[in-house]
């Protein structure tokens, strides 16, 4: 397949913008150095060099698995699309990076090898990212640098920061990293137990940072539905009917489980008059992602808005993870949870269908149901 000059001069632009904005938030996540600070230096562009290359080494290695297998069975592919983030604060530099097929695949088993491709190569790239960050764990005293207020506490920090009332006197941010599966296995069996730095202070660890991002996105991939990698995964081990049934209920699952508790009981009538509504109706567009009537759309709707009201009700404080809800509005009205028919319906060989459930084990192992908690701390009012 040609690719025209003009291709490749759009494709390396993102890439480089990409490159740039991934390594300016490296440089204010792991550093504290924003682009905005005076004094910003390019010692401080190449200090986030150790976040934005191995972030963007595992998003490549990705798309370009999708690309090569493409490629490989004479489907039109564009090359992948790098899509930059601006360098504003607590942006991670990157929306991640897709591909664009520009002809029909015709066959089932290369809409699993072309989807499976991608979040499988990335995942070994990832694990030697991980692997080489757990490794090489520096100090617990390397810590203080970025916090140089907590050599007060000495290593017992933890015990002390972290508590409300020290976090309402310091102005600043409480980032909280949410453990999946695979971090739990590299801190038990891999890392020496006296150097595991804290989830709060993971951000400073830009091995370890960018490989979790890298996990967000692989685990966000591997959903099981519409024509996201696991959905085409899923297609080709289920085929079409036991894709739509897999697909329709993890689709369900997911947005019940991020509006968990967004809507609080304890909020006053006036907030829940028009707050409700407007839930209720985000609820609506998203679920017109499984393809039913307009009367049937709205009953699923206010019975999911009833029952998470309900459980919040109950259960005080219970709360899904609402920074997903984007994410689930984007499929339900644009991705879409439905996989279209293939051409050729034939059955994938016994090797396929062991890496098509390995690759759900990978998902579960890569997903984390709460990724990134971000808290504004203050100065506590008298």
């Amino acid at each position: 397949m040609k690719i025209t000059p003009k291709e490749i001069l759009v494709h390396t632009s993102l890439f480089v913008v990409t490159f740039i904005t991934t390594t300016f938030a490296g440089s204010e996540w792991t550093q504290g150095k924003s682009v905005f600070m005076p004094g910003y230096s390019w010692a401080d562009f190449y200090s986030g060099m150790s976040y934005s290359i191995p972030f963007l080494l595992i998003l490549a290695v990705h798309e370009f698995g999708h690309y090569f297998t493409a490629i490989h069975y004479k489907v039109k592919t564009s090359l992948p699309y790098f899509i930059p983030l601006p360098p504003l604060p607590f942006m991670i530099g990157t929306m991640g990076a897709i591909i664009r097929l520009k002809s029909k695949v015709a066959s089932k088993q290369h809409h699993f090898d072309i989807g499976i491709a991608g979040p499988l190569a990335g995942f070994v790239v990832a694990l030697g990212v991980l692997w080489y960050g757990f490794t090489h764990l520096p100090p617990p005293e390397y810590i203080f640098q970025f916090h140089p207020e907590y050599e007060q506490f000495g290593l017992a920090y933890a015990n002390f920061v972290y508590q409300p009332e020290y976090l309402a006197q310091n102005a600043g941010a409480d980032v909280i990293i949410g453990k999946n599966l695979l971090f739990i296995f590299f801190e038990t069996f891999v890392a020496d137990p006296t150097r595991i730095p804290n989830m709060h202070e993971i951000i400073h660890y830009p091995f370890l940072f960018a490989g979790f991002l890298s996990l967000v996105f692989t685990s966000i991939n591997l959903l099981p539905i519409g024509q996201l990698d696991g959905g085409h995964v899923i297609y080709g081990l289920l085929g079409f009917k036991g894709h739509k049934t897999v697909a329709s209920i993890t689709f369900v699952l997911f947005l019940f489980y991020a509006g968990l508790g967004y809507i609080s009981p304890g909020e006053s009538t006036d907030s829940l008059i028009w707050e409700i509504p407007l839930f209720v109706g985000f609820l609506y567009f998203c679920l017109t992602g499984l393809g039913l009537g307009w009367k049937d759309t709205l009953m699923y709707a206010l019975s999911m808005f009833a029952l998470q009201y309900l459980l919040a009700t109950l259960i005080p404080g219970i709360q899904g993870y609402p920074g997903w809800l984007l994410f689930v509005f984007i499929i339900g009205r644009f991705i879409g949870v439905k996989h279209p028919p293939s051409e050729i319906e034939e059955p994938l060989s016994p090797e396929r269908v062991a890496l098509g459930w390995f690759a759900l084990f990978v998902f579960v192992i890569c997903f984390a149901p709460n990724p990134l908690d971000l808290t504004i701390t203050g100065v506590s009012q008298p």
